[in-house]
């Protein structure tokens, strides 16, 4: 009985370790995993991944967005911001002419502005960079997500949960930690928020596990997350990073995909 003391924790409970593996395997699959293995890369909140200036808060958005849709591949999907709260994200199957992903595109399919797929932001969350970074991401992951041949592990009743792994398999990992577990700030005078959050829908943990599968997988050396990880989850993240790294066997399912040339591209 005092052995079971000794016994470690685990870094985070089976199924969830195994959904999210799962997960992964329905996204290289479904969303061109030599995208994924040659081209993907871990997107970090600098000046470095996110440069330039701009005049004003939409400006600023717009920008910003550009670089997400660049960094996940999407540069050529048709999207116009939009600050309307009435704005209601497609749930059926959206379609982009053409490749799903292309790494070289550099401009947008031309298409007229309410066949535009909406990406819906607040103007305030501009002042929290990650978060707007997250949620552009996961606005992305959503309309990428019903381009699937299959249905996502967990099914349409986990689709928000589903979205969010989809954001980090796409690059966005830390700016998901970083922001998955944040407190409202609240000035006195005005009794709104001094900025917006968005809404996480996997806890910090789940998101961080992600997040390290992420960087076994691309062979990124987990000092490269840790240094833009917040300081709060990287000690956590060292635990998951060294779990990933001893599950062969589902790593080893996972990297195979790249070579199995009976996946047809997407």
């Amino acid at each position: 009985m005092f052995f079971d003391f000794l016994k470690s924790t685990p870094v985070l409970d089976e199924e969830s370790v195994q959904w999210q593996f799962e997960l992964y395997e329905w996204a290289l699959i479904n969303f061109d995993a030599e995208v994924f293995f040659s081209k993907t890369v871990l997107v970090e909140p600098s000046n470095q991944f996110f440069p330039g200036h701009a005049d004003n808060i939409d400006e600023m958005a717009q920008l910003i967005f550009n670089k997400v849709k660049h960094y996940a591949s999407l540069s050529h999907w048709p999207c116009r911001l939009t600050t309307e709260q009435s704005c209601a994200l497609p749930s059926k199957q959206v379609r982009i002419p053409g490749s799903l992903r292309d790494v070289s595109a550099t401009e947008s399919i031309k298409l007229a502005e309410e066949e535009q797929l909406p990406i819906l932001y607040d103007p305030r969350q501009v002042r929290n960079p990650e978060a707007i970074i997250a949620s552009f991401a996961h606005t992305l992951a959503h309309y990428l997500g019903t381009m699937a041949k299959d249905m996502p592990p967990g099914g349409e009743e986990n689709w928000p949960q589903v979205t969010e792994v989809l954001a980090v398999f796409m690059g966005f990992g830390l700016m998901f930690a970083n922001s998955a577990f944040v407190y409202r700030n609240v000035t006195c005078g005005s009794c709104q928020p001094t900025t917006v959050n968005r809404t996480a829908y996997l806890s910090q943990y789940d998101i961080t596990y992600s997040l390290a599968i992420f960087c076994v997988l691309k062979d990124i050396p987990a000092k490269d997350a840790l240094k833009n990880i917040k300081k709060t989850l990287r000690s956590y993240f060292k635990k998951a990073y060294k779990d990933v790294k001893k599950r062969p066997a589902e790593l080893a399912r996972l990297t195979a995909l790249r070579q199995d040339k009976s996946i047809a591209s997407t």
